[in-house]
């Protein structure tokens, strides 16, 4: 007997805003970057800041960046889903290329920090939060140190920040450990995550 209904069993998924998010240090731009390697159709919404790139960075790539009166423009205009002062510098998420993809069907991954999770969190409930994580504070401390792009004071800042931003762990759906050298564990952890939320039973809506 054939099972017939209106209402199909496996309905097309609404597609996912994916907030990642952790500590400094845990290796959230590598871990993306391997998402993207393995192909996993999504949006990565590139995060706009007034720091200057470091040397490997690239304008447009890894952040928009941007002058400080630019923007504050940005703000006025309400083109920023979330942003923050972190560290002397402004960080925001465009809010149109999030609305773009989303509006296509796509999922649209963005990263930010704890501070900026936690206002998303505050607009967007129904995103999903992943929090990115080595396996303790001291890892993530030596990780910075290691890639030499922060003074001791500000390495020392980061350690006490890190301490804060573990207090927050609630607001988040899912913890990956981002062990070293086993970035290829945690993007397929962040996938199954994604895929897990595409057969929920009652989806995720999002409205922006």
């Amino acid at each position: 007997m054939k099972f017939k209904s209106q209402h199909p069993l496996n309905p097309a998924a609404s597609p996912l805003l994916i907030i990642v998010s952790g500590l400094s240090g845990a290796g959230k731009d590598s871990v993306l970057k391997r998402l993207k390697e393995f192909s996993y159709p999504f949006e990565h919404i590139t995060t706009v800041t007034t720091r200057p790139p470091r040397p490997s960075e690239q304008d447009k790539v890894d952040y928009h960046f941007v002058a400080k009166e630019e923007f504050r423009k940005m703000i006025a205009r309400n083109e920023l889903l979330e942003w923050a002062s972190v560290y002397d510098n402004y960080y925001g998420v465009p809010r149109t290329p999030v609305k773009q993809a989303l509006e296509r069907g796509v999922d649209a991954v963005v990263k930010v920090d704890v501070q900026g999770a936690a206002t998303i969190k505050k607009i967007l409930p129904q995103a999903v939060f992943i929090f990115l994580t080595p396996p303790t504070i001291e890892e993530a401390v030596a990780r910075l140190q290691q890639r030499s792009t922060e003074s001791p004071d500000e390495l020392a800042l980061r350690n006490q920040t890190a301490e804060e931003e573990i207090k927050q762990l609630t607001i988040f759906d899912y913890i990956v450990i981002n062990r070293q050298d086993e970035i290829d564990q945690a993007a397929a952890d962040i996938i199954a995550i994604i895929t897990a939320e595409k057969h929920r039973v009652t989806p995720r809506k999002l409205i922006l």
